[in-house]
Formats: C-alpha cells, sequence, structure tokens
C-alpha cells in the first residue's frame, strides 16, 4: 500500500496553541540523542517545547536525552526513557532515534503505565520486537529508497555507487535488506556497487575516530573508483567528513541516510545557520549557495527539510491531538497531516511496512520518504517513480 502526499501550510495557530497548552495537563516525554550524535531530532525536540512549553515552566514537554555512548550504557538509556513514565501527567512518550534500550524501556513502561502512548522513530532494534512494544512505528522508508536512490545516483551522473558502514548497523534488519537492494538496483541499472567498512563510533575509536578515518581514505577511495561515484553512508556522525571529501574530490552524494540539510552540510563546510534556525526553507537555501561555491552542483542533494526533525516534532503532535481526541490513532492520514505542518510544500510518500518473512502488513509501523533536492538543480521528483515490486519482496 503506497501513498503519496504534497505538504501544505500548518493549519494551527500560534496563539491557539498557546491556550491549549496552558489548559492541558497531559504531558508529552521526548527521548532524542545529543546534539553531537542526533541534532536534527534534538532540535525538532526544541521546536516542539518553543510551541507548547516545557513542563518545568508550565508547558506540556518534557525532554531527555540518551548518552552518546549508548550501546555501553543501555542501563541509562533505558533509565531515561522509562523515568519519564514516572510523571503521573505523562500521557505519551516519543523517541527519536529509538536506539537500543527503547524496548527493554516501553516494556517496564507498559507494566505500570499502559495508558501511555509509546511512539518509536528510527528503531535500532528487532522489528517485531519494536512494533510489539509500541502503539507506534515510524521509519524512513529504506525499503523504496534502496531503489530510488540508486536511481538518483544513476540521475546524477554517478557510474559506482559506494555503501559505507560497519557490522553493528548491518545487523539491523531495515538497513541490511536496504543494501542488498542497492546492489541489486545497481546491476540492473547499469552501475557498479562496492561496499566499504569504516569503524563504528560506538567502538574504541569513539566519533571523533571514526570521523578521521573517513576523512583519510576518502582520497584512496575516490582514486580507485573515480569521481563518477556516489557515496554514501549509513552513519550520522561519519556524513559530515563524507561530505567535506565528497565537495573537495569532485565525487558524488544523493542524500544522507536520514537526510536533513543540516545534517553534515553545515559541519562540513562551516554554513553559520543560527539566523535561519528553525525556517527550512532559509536553511535549504543558504546551504545550497554554499554547496555550489564549494562545486556540488548537480553533484549533491539531501532532502529540503529535515526528517528526523520532522519526525520527532510529527510524532509529537499526533500524540498530542491523539491525547486531545483530534486524531485517530490508527489513522495514517492523520500521521500524515502532522508531518504536512512541519514540512509545508514538502512532497512525501509512504507505506505501512510488510514482513519479509510473513508478507503481513503491519499497520502500526510506517515508511516514510521524501523527494530528492539536488543543490543547484532541484526536485528530482522521486515520489512520483514506480518502485518495482521484485524489490519490496528482496530479503
Amino acid at each position: 500500500m503506497a501513498l503519496g502526499l504534497v505538504g501544505c501550510g500548518g493549519s494551527s495557530s500560534t496563539s491557539s496553541n498557546d491556550s491549549g497548552a496552558k489548559k492541558s495537563k497531559a504531558h508529552i516525554g521526548i527521548v532524542t540523542g545529543t546534539v553531537s550524535q542526533s541534532e536534527d531530532e534534538l532540535r525538532g525536540a526544541e521546536a516542539f517545547i518553543k510551541e507548547y512549553g516545557d513542563v518545568e515552566k508550565g508547558g506540556i514537554v518534557k525532554h531527555v536525552t540518551y548518552p552518546d555512548n549508548f550501546m555501553q550504557e543501555q542501563e541509562t538509556t533505558i533509565a531515561q526513557i522509562a523515568g519519564l513514565a514516572d510523571d503521573p501527567d505523562m500521557k505519551a512518550i516519543v523517541v527519536n532515534q529509538s536506539v537500543p534500550g527503547t524496548v527493554a524501556a516501553f516494556k517496564k513502561i507498559r507494566e505500570k503505565r499502559p495508558d501511555i502512548l509509546l511512539f518509536a522513530g528510527e528503531p535500532q532494534e528487532d522489528t517485531n520486537m519494536v512494533e510489539a512494544a509500541s502503539d507506534l512505528v515510524v521509519n524512513v522508508d529504506n525499503i523504496n529508497r534502496g531503489y530510488l536512490m540508486i536511481l538518483a545516483a544513476k540521475k546524477m551522473g554517478a557510474k559506482t555507487f559506494v555503501h559505507i558502514s560497519f557490522p553493528r548497523h548491518m545487523s539491523i534488519e531495515l538497513l541490511s535488506a536496504r543494501k542488498t537492494i542497492m546492489e541489486q538496483a545497481c546491476k540492473d541499472l547499469g552501475l557498479t556497487f562496492a561496499f566499504e567498512t569504516a569503524p563504528d563510533p560506538m567502538s574504541d575509536v569513539g566519533i571523533p575516530g571514526a570521523q578521521q578515518f573517513i576523512l583519510e581514505k576518502m582520497p584512496a577511495w575516490v582514486q580507485k573508483y573515480g569521481k563518477d561515484t556516489a557515496f554514501f553512508c549509513t552513519n550520522d556522525a561519519q556524513t559530515e567528513p563524507l561530505l567535506k571529501k565528497v565537495a573537495e574530490l569532485g565525487a558524488i552524494f544523493v542524500e544522507p541516510d536520514l537526510p536533513s540539510p543540516i545534517m553534515g552540510y553545515p559541519g562540513a563546510f562551516g554554513i553559520d545557520l543560527k539566523a535561519e534556525a528553525g525556517n527550512w526553507p532559509e536553511i535549504l537555501k543558504k546551504v545550497e549557495k554554499t554547496v555550489i561555491e564549494k562545486g556540488g552542483s548537480g553533484r549533491m542533494g539531501t532532502w529540503a527539510y529535515s526528517y528526523n526533525y520532522a519526525s520527532t516534532e510529527a510524532l509529537a503532535e499526533y500524540a498530542k491531538r491523539i491525547i486531545e481526541g483530534k486524531a485517530q490513532k490508527d489513522s495514517f492520514k492523520d500521521l500524515m497531516a502532522c508531518y504536512e505542518k512541519s514540512t509545508p510544500g514538502a512532497a512525501w510518500n509512504g507505506s505501512y511496512y510488510i514482513d519479509r518473512a510473513t508478507g503481513t502488513e503491519k499497520k502500526n509501523h510506517v515508511m516514510l520518504y521524501q523527494d530528492t533536492y539536488v543543490f543547484g538543480k532541484g526536485y528530482l521528483g522521486q515520489t512520483k517513480e514506480v518502485v518495482p515490486d521484485k524489490y519490496k519482496k528482496m530479503k
């Protein structure tokens, strides 16, 4: 089941939302990573707080972060998430990204507070377990994107596609499936596929070491594969050094793993976006100007709006509307209305997740993608492309 949509302007005024926040006792918890690992998700939480207020200041939102080293500090992650349920007024908890420990935390919350809505954005644990523990799961549509990113790379002039990752990410079902689809799509569309292994930022080298590896390896990779190569990495922290070197070396970059104009681009090119904060059309314009100046016109892309920023904001908004009786929990249309509010004018497409083992459509697991925007060129029209069914059934 595929559902296409184009966003329109937000329909609710600030004044009505402010008054609603003051009247409501229902609290919404948001859990994200920190700026160093997950800036977009965190900024989305800040935007929601700006609209509805922090609990400590009489508003409805409580925001906490999980540790950067979440793989080694899962107990802290679990405690941070589950601790939100100690608030008797807590009615919904949104975790984005849903790193390891989220399922355990949700199970603990379910035991003592079954009334709380539990939403998981970008889960990194077993899909069936996350679905069972959550009221709603939202993923970037890595199944359709497995084909669409290769198609985009071809449209941008790529002859080779290099996928950079590490074992922990490749153990995540949807990331592994996307890689398999990408490899097949390359064969079908006439591109060469290559896989390169990079250090996990959660390993002993940490984020700095993982980023340095990309900086040091890129010249050799471009020499090996050629400039008409689209490079892609599955890790947010490694996106910044990858972008920096793609521009310097004249290679191609379709879009980040979790696309956004501020995913990697500001850090890679020293773009100050303080004045444009939260204004996505202006952010895109400023980033585009810099990318073109760096020689990336027609060779580098992203999504016009941050997926993870929008997801944090939209999932929290959806929870609020459900609590207030203004939306239905299992309504794709109502969920999309919340994404539209966060991304006016953006073209999206989406579908329900289909279990690859049983063929069952999961109505509490939604997959989404936005059209690819290429700097200096514009939208590629990806949301209008028909993805062949064979890719959706690949295992």
